[in-house]
């Protein structure tokens, strides 16, 4: 088992203390007391706590299974958790308050499926506590809690992989080969294409909280509102409270792609100017993320990345009204007049890189090309650039756990790309270009879009490692 020296376990400790100092509520159901000696493995498996066990966390608790035992579940919906423990046979002990899971000496590594506003907490918190994290994306709600967490990282050296499962996929993988070893030309353009997710909903109903949800623990940092049940579950991602909307929540991913394509993992734009449309009324009771977004991005190697609404491709997940048809003069207020219309009539997500001498388009159904077409019989050199051969997304993680090796998706590489997702939010919502300087991290020339790379947090629940 992965064992640290006591000090540094009492170091750890100590870290931990400070980094959740303020979060100091009740957990209202406990499991058994932890004994590890009754609960280690035969073959000596890692002990796997999960914490946020709804769809992404369920699916990352199965995934997870296949290189750890399950001992221990925590969500702040008894039932949600609960369910989770009969999908993996009914052992693990439950918990609601995350710090109780995390107090056990026998857990080595946690999943974290929380909702988004509780990623960056819960990974400090459990790097603090010294054990390794597979963080579900997208990575953090804001860009300053990002250079928090990298800093947690550092400090502890605790393996840390973000779940943009994509990277270990092999169509992927080829298409950034492909472009960075040159078989399309110089890249000049990069398209990275969303679906276009309905948000339509709302007014919602305010209901009494339901005697299994702990609605003061669910809501964390984010401002206090009377409960409803759409602001919960696979719902959350519409509200900006809790997340950034589809282009936080898919951008992460294709975003993900688009900058590993472009070497530009540990860099960002230098100017982003971004539009959406919300098809809600502003109010509490109503979804308030975009549903269709435009976002025009420069970086420094002089490649141009849009990043958009696929309008045809319309998908729904969640309690939500059917989509809003897009009239002629919203697309041209969306995008623009010089973008190519392929581009406003797209039906497809993914990403498409675009160089002087061809294109390689690529999602989760496959990769094209002509450059892809001629591996076959043009296959790259033995020299060529390639990326680390990593099938198994949550396998790689169990692996650098055992090695310590840098997982396949770092969170020093994943700030980098939810960052140009959070920096496309910010212009969106204030309207207005960003200047934005990737080494010293700021916006430049604009104060308040600066201080948007923060969100308030209410106190009990800020976040000050």
């Amino acid at each position: 088992m992965l064992r640290g020296s006591t000090h540094r376990r009492a170091f750890l400790k100590a870290v931990a203390h400070g980094a959740a100092a303020t979060v100091t509520v009740p957990y209202f159901f406990a499991g058994r007391k932890a004994r590890a000696a009754e609960t280690r493995s035969k073959n000596d498996r890692p002990h796997v706590g999960v914490i946020g066990t709804g769809g992404r966390g369920s699916d990352d608790m199965q995934a997870a299974a296949r290189f750890g035992q399950i001992v221990a579940l925590c969500d702040v919906d008894r039932r949600q958790a609960e369910r989770a423990r009969q999908l993996i046979g009914g052992k693990p002990d439950l918990y609601g308050d995350y710090r109780r899971l995390l107090d056990r000496k026998d857990i080595d590594v946690v999943v974290n499926g929380t909702p988004d506003h509780w990623h960056t907490a819960v990974n400090i918190a459990a790097c603090a506590a010294g054990k390794d994290v597979y963080a579900e994306k997208p990575l953090t709600l804001t860009i300053d809690e990002g250079r928090r967490l990298i800093k947690a990282v550092k400090q502890t050296g605790r393996i840390v992989q973000v779940g943009t499962q994509q990277r270990s996929e092999r169509q992927f993988q080829t298409a950034v080969e492909v472009v960075r070893n040159g078989r399309i030309g110089k890249l000049r353009q990069v398209w990275v294409a969303l679906p276009y997710f309905s948000t339509r909903g709302g007014p919602f109903a305010t209901l009494p909280v339901p005697p299994e949800l702990d609605w003061e623990l669910y809501q964390g940092q984010a401002p206090e509102h009377e409960f409803c049940p759409q602001r919960t579950h696979a719902n959350f991602r519409w509200w900006y409270e809790y997340a950034g909307g589809i282009v936080t929540d898919w951008g992460n991913h294709h975003m993900d792609i688009a900058h590993w394509g472009m070497d530009c993992e540990l860099s960002g734009p230098v100017s982003v100017e971004a539009r959406g449309l919300f098809p809600n009324p502003q109010s509490t009771r109503h979804y308030n993320t975009p549903d269709r977004f435009f976002s025009r991005m420069l970086y420094a190697n002089g490649v141009e990345l849009l990043f958009f609404s696929s309008l045809n491709e319309r998908l729904r997940y969640g309690e939500v009204q059917p989509h809003q048809e897009t009239s002629p003069e919203q697309i041209e207020q969306l995008f623009g007049k010089d973008v190519p219309d392929e581009i406003k009539t797209m039906n497809r997500n993914g990403i498409m890189f675009i160089g002087q001498r061809g294109r390689v388009f690529v999602n989760r159904g496959g990769v094209h090309g002509k450059a892809v077409d001629e591996l076959g019989q043009n296959p790259l050199p033995a020299g060529a650039w390639r990326v680390r051969p990593d099938p198994d997304h949550m396998g790689d993680f169990f692996q650098c756990v055992k090695t310590r090796k840098e997982p396949a998706s770092p969170v020093w590489i994943q700030h980098r790309t939810i960052t140009a997702c959070h920096l496309t939010n910010i212009s969106l919502r204030l309207g207005r270009k960003l200047k934005w300087d990737p080494q010293a991290e700021r916006i430049v020339g604009d104060a308040e879009a600066d201080s948007w790379q923060r969100r308030q947090q209410r106190g009990r629940y800020q976040i000050t490692a």
